[in-house]
C-alpha cells in the first residue's frame, strides 16, 4: 500500500480484523528489515550482539505501546553508534547500560516537562550534517572490518591506517563485504517479486549462503548465550562520574532529537493520527530505561524502519509492537542462524547505511540556502572530534550565521558625477555594525558633500549616536551633509525608546511629509516645487520598477480589470491599497465627492462607465466614499455660505439628494450615527447609498445588474481606523469575506418610498 493509502482511522476505531489485515503483514516486513540492522549496529557499537536484539524487542514493544507517534518504529539506531562505541571503550558494556538507563530517565523528565517542541529548535542543516558525520564515521570504521581487520574509535587513525589495511586485506572477507554492498546498491533494479524481500535481509542471506557454499574461512558472528542468558544488570562506574553524566546527557539529547525528527518525518508520510511529541519522549525514555536495565543498546525512533512500516500499510501502533514480538521469537529460538552470518557481510551493510546518511539533497539544500559552511564544519567536527562537540560547533556557527544575516546592514558608497558621495545603508543598523560603518565613513574625503541614505528597519541608539556625531563633526568643519531617511526606523526616534524592528511597510508608501528631506543629489537641480515628485520617481526607478515590471508582465498589451472603482479625488484614498489589488485589477475613476451624475450630465464619468461595463466587462461597480470628506463638508455648508456661482457648488448640486435623504433620516445615516460617526461622516455614508441607488437606474449598469452579470457595491473608508465598511440601503457593516452581505434586491430598493 502507498505511503498515504488507507492510513486514516483513529486508534479508537481499530479492530482485530484491521490489525490482522494491515498491521500484521507490515510488522513482518519491518521485522525482516530490523533484524540485520539491529545485529550490525550492535557489532559496530562494540556491544554484545544480543544487546542489539534486546533493544529491538524493547523498542518495538515498549516504545510502540507508550510512545506518541503511532506509526514510528523504535530500536537501536546508527545515529548513536559512534557515541555508544566511545562509551563502551571508556566505561565497559555494563556501565554503558547504566548510562542508557539514566538517559531514559532524562527523556521521561523531558516529556513530563513538555519541552519536546523546544528539542526541535535545532537548525535542520546541523541535524543533517550530524547524520552525515555519523555516516562517514561508521563507514570509516566498518571498511576495516570489511577487509578482515578491526577498526579504531578514532577517525584519523581509521583514515591513516586504511592503505595498510587494504594492502594486507583478507580478500575472502572483502569479497563477501563488497557482495553485500553490490546487492544493496542494485536491489532496486531487480524484478519486482524479488524486491518484495527487504534489501538488507536479502543481501545478508545471499552473502551468508555464498560464504557457506564456498567454504570461506572468515570471521562470523559469535553469541555469548541465548536471549535470556544475555540479560544482565547495569553497573555504576567507580570513577569518572563527570564523563558518566555527560554520556547520559549526550545519549538522551541525541536519542530525543533523532526520535522527534523521525516522528515529524513519519507524520508527513500519512494522514492518520498526528504525533504527540511529549508522549513520544515518555515512550522513548521508558524503552531506554528498560533496555539499559536488561543489557540492551539505547533506543530511538528509526526512520528506515518507520518508513518501511508506513509504506507496507500499517495503520496503528500494533505493527511496531508485533515487530518487537517477532524479534523476540527469533532471538529466543533461532539464534543459531545468527552465528552463520559473516562479520564482513554486516560490515558491508553498515558501510551502505553509513553512506546513505550522507545525502546529496541535503548538501544541495545547504548550498542553495547559504548554509554550506555550517554543514561542512559540522560534518568535519563530528568525524574528527566527537559527536557532542561537532553538534555544538555546528549550532554555534548556525546561530552566528543567523545573527549575521539578521543584524547585518548593507553599506556601500556611490560617487556621483558632481563629486557628491552617497552613503547607502540598508537593513538593520545596530552597534554590531558600527566597526564596519565607521570604516566606511572614515574613507570619505573631508571636503566632499555627502548624502547619507538610510533605509533601515532597525536602528538602535548606539548607531544613531555614532551617525549624528559624525554628521556634527563634518558640518562643523564646513562640509555639506544631507540625510535621507527612507526606512521606517528613524534617527530621531532611537534615543526616545528601546529600539524595535519596523516591518510591514508597503512599496512606495512612505509619505513625502515623513521624509526628513528630499535633497537627493540626483534631483538637486530640480525646482523645489517639483522636487518631491521627481525624487519619488527617482526612488521608484531605483527600488520598485523591477518589482512592478513583474506584476505588469501579463497586462502589457491589454487590460482586464475586475471592478469599476469610483471614489473621491481626496489624496488620502488609495484604492489599490484598501482592496489589496494590483496593476490591471481596478478601472478607477475619481471625482470630488465620488458622485454618479445623471445620464448625460457628465460625459467623462458616463464614458468611463460605458467603456468599463460594455467593452472591458467588469463584474462589479464600486462606489467608495470616506470619512472627513471635504466635498461632504462643503455640501453640508452649501446653503449657508458657499458661492452658488462656483464650479464646486454647481458640481455638488448633483449630491443635494444625498443631503436631503440624510435630513429625512436615511437608514444608512442612522446606522452610521449608531457607530459614532459625526454629521459630515453620516452624510458621506448616505451619499454612497444614494450613488449606488443612482447606478441601479443607469441604463447600462442597471441592466447588467438586473441580468446578474454585474454587482453594484457601496464602500466607505474610515480614515481614522483605516477600516473599510460596506454600505447598503439599510445600514453599514465591516466589509470583507465572512461578513453578512444582503441580497442585491434588498440593496437596490430606494431608501425612501
Amino acid at each position: 500500500m502507498g505511503s498515504t493509502g488507507g492510513i486514516r482511522q483513529q486508534h479508537s476505531h481499530t479492530t482485530i480484523r484491521d490489525v490482522v489485515r494491515y498491521d500484521l503483514p507490515a510488522s513482518l516486513v519491518v521485522f525482516l528489515v530490523a533484524l540485520p540492522l539491529s545485529i550490525g549496529i550492535a557489532i559496530a557499537s562494540g556491544a554484545p550482539v544480543m544487546g542489539g536484539l534486546i533493544a529491538a524487542v524493547i523498542g518495538g514493544i515498549v516504545a510502540g505501546l507508550i510512545g506518541g507517534s503511532p506509526l514510528q518504529v523504535s530500536g537501536p539506531a546508527a545515529g548513536l553508534t559512534v557515541v555508544v562505541a566511545e562509551l563502551v571503550a571508556n566505561f565497559g558494556w555494563k556501565v554503558t547500560c547504566a548510562i542508557t538507563v539514566c538517559a531514559g530517565i532524562l527523556q521521561i523528565i523531558f516529556g513530563l516537562s513538555r519541552i519536546a517542541g523546544a528539542a526541535l529548535a535545532i537548525a535542520p542543516v546541523v541535524v543533517h550534517a550530524m547524520l552525515a558525520g555519523i555516516g562517514i564515521t561508521i563507514a570509516l570504521q566498518q571498511i576495516h572490518v570489511l577487509f578482515g581487520g578491526s577498526s579504531s574509535s578514532s577517525a584519523v587513525t581509521n583514515l591513516t591506517e586504511l592503505p595498510d589495511r587494504i594492502t594486507h586485506a583478507q580478500w575472502s572477507a572483502a569479497f563477501i563485504g563488497f557482495l553485500v554492498i553490490a546487492l544493496l546498491v542494485g536491489w532496486k533494479y531487480l524484478p519486482a517479486p524479488i524486491r518484495k524481500v527487504p534489501g538488507p535481509l536479502g543481501a545478508i542471506v545471499i552473502a551468508t549462503v555464498v560464504a557457506a557454499v564456498a567454504g570461506l574461512d572468515i570471521q562470523r558472528i559469535t553469541l555469548d548465550g541465548n536471549f535470556f542468558e544475555s540479560i544482565s544488570l547495569p553497573e555504576l562506574p567507580t570513577d569518572n562520574w563527570s564523563g558518566f553524566v555527560l554520556g547520559a546527557l549526550t545519549v538522551a539529547l541525541i536519542a530525543s532529537v533523532e526520535s522527534l525528527l523521525s516522528a515529524v518525518a513519519v507524520d508527513k508520510m500519512h494522514d492518520g493520527v498526528r504525533s504527540d511529541f511529549n508522549r513520544e519522549l515518555l515512550g522513548q525514555g521508558s524503552a531506554n530505561m528498560l533496555s539499559g536495565a536488561l543489557g540492551g543498546l539505547p533506543v530511538t525512533g528509526v526512520i528506515v524502519r518507520s518508513t518501511t512500516n508506513v509504506n507496507t500499510g500499517a495503520r496503528t501502533r500494533w505493527s511496531a509492537v508485533l515487530h518487537g514480538v517477532w524479534v523476540f521469537v527469533f532471538a529466543v529460538f533461532l539464534t543459531v542462524l545468527v552465528e552463520q552470518i559473516p562479520t564482513a557481510a554486516l560490515a558491508g551493510l553498515l558501510v551502505v547505511i553509513g553512506m546513505q546518511l550522507v545525502k546529496l539533497a541535503h548538501m544541495k539544500t545547504a548550498l542553495r540556502t547559504g548554509d554550506l559552511w555550517v554543514y561542512g564544519v559540522t560534518v568535519v567536527s563530528v568525524v574528527f572530534l566527537n559527536l557532542l562537540e561537532g553538534v555544538a560547533i555546528g549550532l554555534a556557527l548556525a546561530v552566528a550565521l543567523v545573527l549575521w544575516r539578521v543584524i547585518r546592514a548593507d553599506i556601500y558608497v556611490d560617487e556621483m558625477p558632481d563629486d557628491t558621495h552617497v552613503i547607502r545603508i540598508r537593513g538593520s543598523l545596530s552597534f554590531l555594525s558600527l566597526p564596519r560603518v565607521n570604516s566606511v565613513l572614515r574613507r570619505i574625503p573631508d571636503d566632499v558633500p555627502v548624502t547619507v541614505e538610510l533605509d533601515t528597519d532597525f536602528l538602535d541608539h548606539a548607531a544613531s549616536e555614532m551617525l549624528e556625531d559624525w554628521i556634527r563633526v563634518r558640518r562643523s568643519g564646513g562640509a555639506t551633509v544631507q540625510i535621507i531617511e527612507r526606512g521606517r526606523a528613524r534617527l530621531a526616534d532611537a534615543a526616545q525608546a528601546p529600539p524595535k524592528r519596523h516591518t510591514g511597510g508597503v512599496m512606495g508608501l512612505t509619505p513625502w511629509r515623513s521624509r526628513r528631506t528630499w535633497s537627493d543629489p540626483q534631483v538637486a537641480d530640480v525646482p523645489p516645487a517639483l522636487r518631491s515628485i521627481m525624487a519619488g520617481v527617482t526612488e521608484y526607478h531605483r527600488d520598485h520598477a523591477e518589482v512592478m515590471r513583474a506584476h505588469l508582465a501579463d497586462v502589457v498589451d491589454y487590460q482586464r480589470p475586475d471592478a469599476f472603482f469610483l471614489t473621491c479625488a481626496d489624496s488620502r484614498i488609495m484604492p489599490n491599497i484598501i482592496t489589496s489589488s494590483g496593476p490591471g485589477d481596478l478601472f478607477t475613476v475619481r471625482n470630488v465627492g465620488n458622485l454618479v451624475p445623471s445620464c448625460g450630465s457628465d460625459e467623462s464619468t458616463e464614458a468611463a462607465l460605458q467603456f468599463a461595463v460594455s467593452e472591458v466587462g467588469v463584474t462589479s461597480v464600486v462606489v467608495c466614499g470616506h470619512s472627513s470628506c471635504g466635498a461632504m463638508r462643503a455640501l453640508a455648508a452649501s446653503e449657508t455660505g458657499s458661492n452658488p456661482d462656483s464650479a464646486l457648488h454647481r458640481w455638488l448640486g448633483r449630491a443635494f439628494p444625498s443631503l436631503a435623504a440624510q435630513r429625512l433620516g436615511h437608514p444608512a445615516g442612522r446606522a452610521a450615527a449608531a457607530l459614532g460617526f459625526d454629521d459630515v461622516d453620516q452624510l458621506a455614508v448616505v451619499n454612497v447609498a444614494k450613488q449606488v441607488e443612482t447606478l441601479t437606474r443607469h441604463p447600462v449598469v442597471g441592466r447588467a445588474a438586473a441580468e446578474s452579470t454585474l454587482r453594484i457595491v457601496g464602500l466607505y473608508y474610515d480614515i481614522r481606523t483605516a477600516r473599510v465598511y460596506e454600505v447598503t440601503q439599510t445600514g453599514i457593516h465591516l466589509a470583507g469575506v465572512g461578513h453578512h452581505v444582503k441580497p442585491m434586491a434588498d440593496e437596490t430598493q430606494p431608501a425612501l418610498g
